[in-house]
């Protein structure tokens, strides 16, 4: 197996190409530079090869990331289909947690402040959840079936 973008096989790992449920394989340094958003230029001139694939989520991926380091000639260059485009320009929310942090599928969270839960217990500071899912409701957490507003749990 080899990382869709740049052909390494170091460290391959499956990457979600949101908002639809498909994934590509990415090394571990694509994946640490598109997580954190510092992407280096000279490594993603492999999307010079990427942007022609048959695979819709890695044109996708590709589009974004060609947008993010602003190479509009690569992005004039590229062939999408209808569905293709509207998906590569879809606005992504990126979720935060109290302290600015990212938060992403899978992550533990505390809460920092007493919540009124209506219909059940109330959710006392300090208290953890494991394994979160992002959902799809703006600002929102899904914990353990109770949506949490991101404002109100830090990660741990």
């Amino acid at each position: 197996m080899v990382c869709d973008l740049c052909g390494s096989d170091k460290n391959i790992s499956k990457f979600k190409v949101e908002p639809k449920d498909e994934y590509v394989n990415l090394c571990e340094d694509c994946k640490i530079q598109i997580e954190t958003g510092n992407l280096d230029e000279g490594h993603f001139q492999c999307l010079n090869d990427s942007m022609w694939s048959e695979n819709s989520a890695v044109k996708v991926l590709t589009y974004r990331l060609l947008k993010s380091l602003g190479r509009s000639d690569l992005i004039d260059m590229m062939y999408f289909e209808p569905e293709e485009e509207a998906w590569a320009n879809t606005e992504i929310e990126v979720k935060k947690d109290a302290n600015g942090n990212i938060l992403q599928n899978g992550d533990n969270v505390m809460v920092i402040k007493d919540l009124n839960v209506k219909g059940g217990n109330n959710i006392k500071r300090g208290e953890v959840f494991k394994n979160i899912r992002l959902g799809d409701t703006s600002g929102h957490i899904l914990a353990k079936n109770i949506y949490i507003k991101t404002e109100f749990v830090k990660k741990v």
